[in-house]
């Protein structure tokens, strides 16, 4: 008699092929409906075990019940599948017993299987046995060694299917590299028993191969989420490095001739979920290779088994050396390549950190040497011994410089690199050791030493260096200077911190994830243990430094956050405004003199621009002109802006906890896994008050919540206060302010105290423990539950974007843009480009995805127990209303790494509407006249266009910093080279620079969404970029540009559209020259005045690519940055680099033409400060 077994779970194949019986074994996931005739053929039953229930196999199974033949159809866990059983043909307690068989597992328990059905369904009366239970969980072999314990957790399975040679190559590899391994085998970490955990208590670090062991709807737990759904706690109580080695479906050759190396499923269940847990994630070790009777088995890679090994070695060693002997480095990343931006860190003040860092180690008994006790200090004296700019860097420096790798001994180094790499650095950077840094064949480092801690700043990534392969090779490998960096770390520390978002290890060129030993970031970090403090809302980034250099994330608060309130012109127009309501109905004559000096003033602070009024209104317009005014000033004095930069360990105290508790406040709370579980708390005094929660009434609002908030600070929080002091200061306790107040009191203010685990969480790291997981995200935008920060943030379950919030969201991102481009121009736009990052999906759970489904029309359909996507469905034409909307995205690398199956999904649903015949279908009109045009359909639909495979970036910010571009048919062709590759089923980053091209000369709009106030478009080089080299791309092709549109979702449910001017001018107005946020970065020193560079560099970027920045705008700058005496002065004490850069960059918009007619007294001002500057610091 002939069972056929279809099992997910390959090891029961295995069992199965070993058993003494007629078993015909098949795994669903390599199989297709049109499979299963000739499969069942003559079968007289069929089992059918799925791993995630039957959605995982929906049709296939259906195929299977319809065959007419015995089905039992059990799940994958040891409990039973309640709707698996109830489709199964067969009597519920044949079911539960079969499925007591597989659970037990091995051959003989398959043999015994096959006989339980041959009597109980055929009545064949062969006998059988009950399942023999073996142990949930025991040690496999007898390994030796002397070394750190390091423990091998996989799956019993393979035990019993005696598939176990892939754990016992990690095992030798991990003796060889002098620890001493611990294979053990387990049924399940979800409910393991107690029992095996203690067999784990002696080891120093573990690497585990089985799924995630928190729960099962990782959904459940992302930010806004429930922080009971996922627990680790028996893992955690261990407190070791739990490194995650990854055992992938695939075959070793199709991984490594993949630059995506993982499949979809892998990158989720191996690689996502697993950060779940507070895994580091490793390499491949392990492949399914075909074997007996066409049943896979697992084969190890005996050198990536050995990187593994090393990686957890390397971490289990930090457990054993003292701190007075452990070395250390803190590596400082720094780009552009210049002395004014060394310690490049989002939102953190980066020479301050380090100081508190320093300070935290050597309590803890490190040896940090006569390190300097201040930021700028340490800094100061880092670039004094050379640093990394050419420009200033001497002979002298070079030859002085304290740590240098001789050229021989690079050599032997680079000999080690594997040939694919050796090859690319020689062709791009000459023989070793190359040029750059370069004193006397030595490779000079840029870098001090403290005791045993060592100070570097990162080394170049290498376009400044090489500026022609901008404009031919994104992927351009490390220069021999980089890779010395790193291996004389790997020499001579014991583990490295790279300090801060972000660095650019993570960025060199190789697979997505999954890397292999030709991977530049594998051969540059080797074995180190990196340790990431990273900003708690950037989890893209932060994710792309776990999956690509093992790092453990230490996730940070984001910087201090406050009211931008008003100042200057703004703050005398307010007053003006408030004297003309009252004029208008006490003194009715007076109004004429009113309404001109309210005009005169709103000319002299330029704010005719930004109004879109070139005249002044006359006496019938002027009464709702002057409630324009009014709206547009109390937006700009209402919005968030950075109110100084976090330094790490240090929770906000005083006037800063007020300020961060009221923006945190002001959004609606996703908490619990419920969106809107709380009302923003000026929401819920508007509703006690009778007011309207806008712009016109938050000066009223606002000036309420800050008398409660202040008032609890007073009372320190004490959550019993909480109604007292709602009750005192507004004369009654209305219940949804006291709700959220007590939330405050309970959850955000204790979230924020516990800032200082920020610091002790990086201690801990060191001393080889274990770093709890927790979400990320942005808090003010009601994610509370992403604090206490100093976690080892993950991000989200990639195949549950977009959640359905997002979808919510996401509609109202495109119904916005739509509305805003009818608005403007009385039409629909026929195409739609839209930059998609990453990190952006992360932080929102698809938010951009989720428009574009809506502007083509079409939504998302999701799994409810997974809450998973598993498909979508075209929105009927006449529920849409309105025509389909054609759409382009450009994806960054991190998102074609992180989303390939969002990719799927996006590409599906737009060859399905290109189908659509329907009328008003742009998406269908767009794709026939290119089929007519080159006549092939695939390329007709597409519209998902990305980084070269293995590349990372968009390309202009090397391009501007470099200088080495004339006009937009420069900016175009970065543009073009490093984003012209195609994503979609079967395109996989194939060259199709002239199907964008095509795509973009239909381009109505470019849009870019921002979901966040903790950051804005003038502080990251990454929206001029994408956003304004998209804008650039389309005016090279055209000669006209797009509608350049920024989607504001940072009150998901207040979404905006402004145009990209618009909101230039909102940012530039609200933080670029407020007083108040240039005083806050006068007082983070040296890191502040970058922060005041690194804006002008970005709005430069911005101006260069979408022409953005007005004169006036070129005005202010130079007047609040380099003409104002006592800024000026800051910045020649703390970065005199900056204020050269600054003023250099300023003078090149107006030798460029983008400032195009500036004050002729303004530019001899700033030449003349040039001059000074540079003398000053050649005297220097």
């Amino acid at each position: 008699m002939t069972f056929v077994l279809l099992s997910t779970a390959d090891t029961d194949l295995l069992a199965a092929s070993a058993a003494d019986a007629d078993w015909r074994g098949a795994n669903p996931a390599r199989l297709t409906t049109e499979d299963l005739p000739e499969l069942l053929q003559g079968a007289d039953g069929v089992v059918v075990r799925l791993l995630g229930g039957r959605r995982t196999w929906p049709e296939g199974l259906d195929a299977v019940l319809a065959a007419n033949l015995p089905v039992v159809a059990v799940g994958g866990e040891a409990v039973p599948d309640a709707e698996l059983t109830a489709l199964s043909t067969v009597p519920a307690g044949v079911v539960a017993d079969a499925q007591r068989y597989l659970v037990a597992g091995g051959p003989a328990n398959l043999l015994q299987l096959h006989r339980f059905l041959a009597d109980t369904l055929l009545m064949a009366g062969e006998g059988f046995e009950a399942p023999v239970e073996f142990p949930a969980y025991g040690k496999h072999g007898d390994h030796k060694g002397s070394g750190p314990t390091v423990g091998i957790v996989f799956y019993r399975a393979h035990a019993l299917a005696g598939n176990t040679a892939f754990v016992d190559t990690l095992a030798e590899e991990v003796g060889k590299a002098g620890g001493t391994p611990v294979p053990v085998y387990a049924a399940s970490l979800r409910s393991a028993e107690t029992g095996l955990f203690d067999l784990l208590k002696g080891c120093d670090a573990l690497i585990v191969t089985m799924l995630a062991a928190g729960g099962t709807t990782a959904a459940d737990a992302s930010a806004g989420g429930d922080d009971e759904a996922w627990s680790v706690e028996a893992l955690a109580a261990l407190d070791v490095p739990v490194l995650q080695g990854l055992c992938l479906t695939t075959t070793r050759e199709a991984w490594d001739r993949s630059d995506a190396a993982l499949t979809p499923m892998d990158a989720a269940m191996q690689v996502a979920i697993p950060e779940f847990d507070g895994r580091l994630i490793t390499v491949p070790f392990s492949f399914k290779e075909p074997g007996p009777d066409g049943v896979p088995i697992y084969i190890a890679d005996p050198e990536r088994a050995a990187r593994v090994a090393g990686i957890a070695l390397r971490h289990a060693r930090l457990r054993t050396i003292p701190n007075q002997d452990k070395r250390l480095a803190i590596v400082l990343s720094s780009y552009p390549t210049k002395h004014s931006r060394v310690g490049n860190a989002v939102g953190l003040d980066t020479p301050a950190s380090a100081v508190a860092l320093l300070v935290k180690l050597k309590e803890a008994g490190y040896d940090v040497g006569d390190v300097p006790t201040d930021g700028d200090t340490l800094i100061h004296t880092l670039i004094a011994a050379g640093g990394h700019d050419v420009e200033w860097l001497t002979e002298e420096q070079l030859a002085a410089a304290p740590i240098r790798v001789p050229g021989m001994t690079y050599r032997e180094w680079f000999a080690e690199v594997p040939q694919n790499l050796k090859d690319a650095m020689t062709e791009h950077w000459g023989t070793p050791p190359g040029e750059l840094y370069v004193d006397n064949d030595d490779i000079v480092l840029a870098a001090l030493r403290y005791g045993n801690v060592t100070l570097m700043i990162q080394p170049p990534r290498g376009f400044g260096e090489n500026p022609i392969a901008i404009y031919h090779d994104p992927d351009l490998p490390p220069s021999h200077h980089y890779l010395a960096a790193y291996r004389w770390l790997d020499s001579n520390v014991d583990a490295v911190i790279h300090l801060g978002k972000h660095g650019t290890l993570e960025w060199l060129p190789g697979k997505g994830l999954g890397l292999s030993d030709g991977c530049a970031p594998d051969a540059v970090l080797g074995d180190l243990p990196l340790i990431y403090p990273f900003v708690v809302n950037d989890p893209g980034e932060g994710t792309q430094a776990k999956r690509r250099g093992h790092a453990t994330i230490i996730d940070h608060l984001v910087p201090p956050m406050a009211r931008a309130d008003t100042y200057g012109d703004m703050a005398k127009l307010e007053q003006l405004l408030d004297e003309y309501a009252t004029v208008a109905a006490l003194d009715p004559a007076k109004v004429p003199t009113l309404r001109a000096q309210i005009w005169t003033l709103i000319r002299a602070a330029e704010l005719h621009h930004d109004l879109h009024v070139e005249e002044q209104p006359g006496e019938d317009d002027f009464d709702d002109f002057v409630l324009h005014v009014d709206g547009y000033l109390c937006e700009i004095k209402d919005s968030l802006i950075r109110d100084g930069l976090h330094i790490l360990g240090a929770p906000p105290a005083g006037e800063a906890r007020v300020n961060m508790a009221l923006a945190i406040l002001r959004a609606r709370q996703v908490w619990g896994g419920r969106r809107g579980a709380l009302p923003g708390l000026r929401e819920a005094l508007a509703s006690h008050l009778g007011l309207d929660d806008s712009a016109l009434e938050s000066d009223a609002l606002e000036e309420v919540a800050r008398k409660l908030v202040i008032a609890m600070e007073a009372a320190d929080w004490a959550p019993e206060t909480v109604a007292a002091v709602t009750s005192e200061t507004l004369g009654s306790a209305p219940a949804a302010v006291v709700d959220v107040l007590r939330f405050a009191a309970t959850e955000v203010i204790p979230r924020l105290a516990a800032t200082t685990d920020e610091i002790t969480a990086v201690a801990h790291a060191l001393d080889g423990g274990y770093v709890a997981a927790g979400p990320s995200g942005s808090p003010t935008r009601g994610l509370v539950n992403v604090l206490p920060t100093g976690r080892n943030f993950y991000s989200v379950d990639p195949k549950a974007i977009p959640s359905r919030n997002a979808w919510d969201v996401g509609r109202a991102l495109a119904d916005s843009l739509l509305a805003r481009h009818r608005e403007d121009t009385g039409t629909w736009p026929a195409l739609v480009g839209l930059t998609v990052w990453g990190t952006s999906a992360m932080r929102t759970q698809g938010d951009d995805i989720a428009e574009v489904l809506a502007l083509i029309g079409v939504r998302p359909v999701w799994d409810d127990a997974s809450r998973r996507v598993n498909g979508f469905e075209v929105i009927p034409r006449e529920e849409l209303g309105r025509p389909r909307v054609d759409v382009t995205v450009r994806i960054s690398g991190f998102f074609r790494d992180a989303f390939p199956h969002v990719i799927a999904l996006l590409d599906d649903a737009i060859a399905t509407v290109a189908k659509l015949d329907e009328p008003d279908n742009f998406v269908r009109a767009h794709a026939l006249a290119d089929q007519a045009e080159h006549g092939d359909w695939r390329r007709a639909t597409t519209r998902i266009f990305g980084s070269k495979p293995g590349a990372y970036g968009a390309g202009l910010l090397p391009l501007i910093d470099a200088r080495n571009w004339r006009d937009d048919r420069d900016l175009a062709e970065v543009y073009a080279v490093w984003g012209g590759y195609a994503y979609g089923r079967g395109l996989d980053g194939r060259a199709a620079r002239g199907d964008l091209e095509t795509v973009y000369r239909r381009m109505a709009v470019a849009a870019k969404n921002v979901d966040t106030r903790e950051h804005d478009i003038a502080d990251s080089d990454d929206y001029f970029q994408y956003h304004g080299g998209m804008v650039a791309m389309v005016r090279s092709l055209r000669g006209s540009d797009p509608a350049a549109y920024i989607g504001d979702s940072h009150r998901p449910d207040d979404v905006r559209t402004r145009s990209l001017a618009e909101e230039t001018k909102r940012v530039f107005r609200a933080r670029v020259v407020n007083p108040r946020w240039i005083e806050a970065m006068r007082r983070h020193g040296y890191k502040g005045a970058f922060e005041l560079a690194a804006t002008v560099d970005y709005l430069f970027g911005y101006d260069a690519t979408a022409g953005v920045v007005d004169d006036w705008m070129y005005e202010k700058l130079a007047a609040a940055y380099v003409l104002d005496p006592s800024v000026r002065e800051f910045l020649d004490k703390s970065n005199p680099w900056a204020l050269r850069g600054i003023t250099e960059r300023l003078l090149e918009a107006a030798e460029r033409g983008l400032w195009a007619a500036p004050d002729p007294e303004t530019i001899d001002a700033l030449r003349a400060e040039y001059l000074r500057t540079e003398g000053d610091l050649e005297g220097a």
